[in-house]
């Protein structure tokens, strides 16, 4: 009875940890929410995967919605799908993306008056934006929304559009460092449980 007690602890704890460790909380309000479940449905509809969201790229777009906040909003969607903004550098490194990592990524923004949601997704997907979200090599987005403005940014599974914050070897040598410690810990946890 006691045996069995502890291996539904133990079952109980590994759940917990695997949760704990394959998580990642994402701070995004209904309507960009709304707007991600959109652009995903308008994916699924054309055979393509699904858009996951991506906590840097996530960041980038809330930045640059804040950016945009004070720019008047116009009718006309801008030729070009990257914003030119002079202090771009730091706010990548606020959000910790080393701009080598964004190289194949797209930057897309569109202004509508008091954000109504159909409109923003046509905006989307019904403009020059859509050859983007047809495009299978984008894998993840971040949305970020300002007063009348709207900011979608795509990243791949690509290094070069990964939006990541650290070097790839950085990241291995972190996950080797990472693993053998919770191995441990786990197994002593284990072996601890297993002689009381």
């Amino acid at each position: 009875m006691a045996s069995l007690l502890q291996l539904s602890t133990l079952s109980f704890f590994l759940v917990a940890l695997s949760i704990l460790f394959t998580s990642t909380p994402v701070h995004c309000d209904a309507e960009d929410d709304d707007l991600l479940q959109g652009l995903n449905s308008y994916r699924t509809a054309r055979n393509l995967s699904t858009l996951v969201k991506n906590d840097k790229a996530e960041c980038l777009a809330e930045e640059l919605a804040g950016e945009l906040e004070h720019q008047p909003c116009t009718a006309a969607v801008p030729a070009t799908p990257q914003l030119q903004l002079a202090n771009y550098p730091s706010i990548l490194k606020k959000c910790k993306i080393d701009i080598n990592y964004t190289r194949d990524g797209v930057i897309m923004q569109v202004c509508v008056p008091h954000r109504v949601p159909t409109l923003v997704l046509t905006n989307f997907t019904q403009s020059h934006y859509s050859r983007y979200l047809n495009d299978s090599k984008f894998t993840g987005v971040g949305v970020g929304s300002e007063d009348d403005w709207v900011v979608a940014v795509l990243s791949t599974n690509g290094i070069e559009g990964s939006f990541s914050g650290a070097s790839r070897a950085a990241m291995e040598l972190g996950l080797m460092m990472l693993s053998p410690c919770l191995v441990a810990l786990l197994l002593g946890l284990f072996v601890g449980m297993v002689i009381n």
